[in-house]
């Protein structure tokens, strides 16, 4: 009985493997992506800085602009700023979440400036990887311009570089714009039992 059910699983595996293999053979195109990651779901960012850390581990150097967040501490930037500065720039460019700023002016200002800085990123010839931190936001909340971001990353972006763009309510043109877009999905979240954010899970 063991025998037979071993026998049918190895045959299986082996039939599948001999497809994946016929598929990968076709997949030889290589190209700058723009990555989407978007939803109401935690781990969009979390996501982002993991392929910030596969870049460095490939000697790929990158960027991280943050938009919105502010200057906050993270594990994240402590860890880049400290210890891999040399691998990965970081830019800070918003001023905190737009219900502590309470001020849109200077929300747009700050939006504009990251956005000055991050096609600044885009277009230096040594970077290869551009994380733009919820972007989105931003970009939902008009302080910049979806047409031209988009028309940017499109036409300008050069050809093998990578720009990652995270936060919640990705605008349709970006969602059709982009290589490739992750819909993070809420499940559960200890926020609503009265849980604060906790370090090394989500700062």
């Amino acid at each position: 009985m063991a025998n037979d059910l071993n026998a049918r699983h190895t045959e299986k595996m082996r039939k599948i493997k001999a497809a994946r293999d016929r598929m990968m053979e076709s997949k030889t195109e290589e190209k700058g992506l723009i990555i989407v990651h978007t939803g109401p779901g935690k781990g969009k960012s979390s996501s982002a800085f993991g392929m910030i850390m596969r870049c460095i581990a490939h000697g790929m150097p990158c960027a991280v602009v943050q938009f919105i967040k502010g200057d906050r501490p993270t594990g994240e930037k402590t860890l880049l700023r400290e210890r891999f500065a040399q691998e990965c720039r970081f830019f800070v460019s918003g001023e905190g979440f737009t219900w502590e700023t309470q001020d849109r002016e200077r929300d747009i200002a700050a939006a504009q400036n990251g956005w000055r800085i991050a096609k600044e990123q885009i277009l230096d010839p040594e970077i290869q990887f551009v994380l733009l931190d919820e972007i989105n936001i931003a970009l939902r909340n008009d302080y910049l311009d979806i047409d031209e971001v988009v028309e940017f990353l499109l036409h300008e972006k050069p050809a093998m570089t990578h720009v990652c763009l995270t936060g919640r309510n990705a605008k349709p043109e970006l969602i059709e714009a982009a290589d490739l877009v992750t819909e993070m999905t809420l499940l559960k979240h200890p926020f609503r039992d009265g849980i604060k954010a906790q370090i090394g899970v989500e700062m």
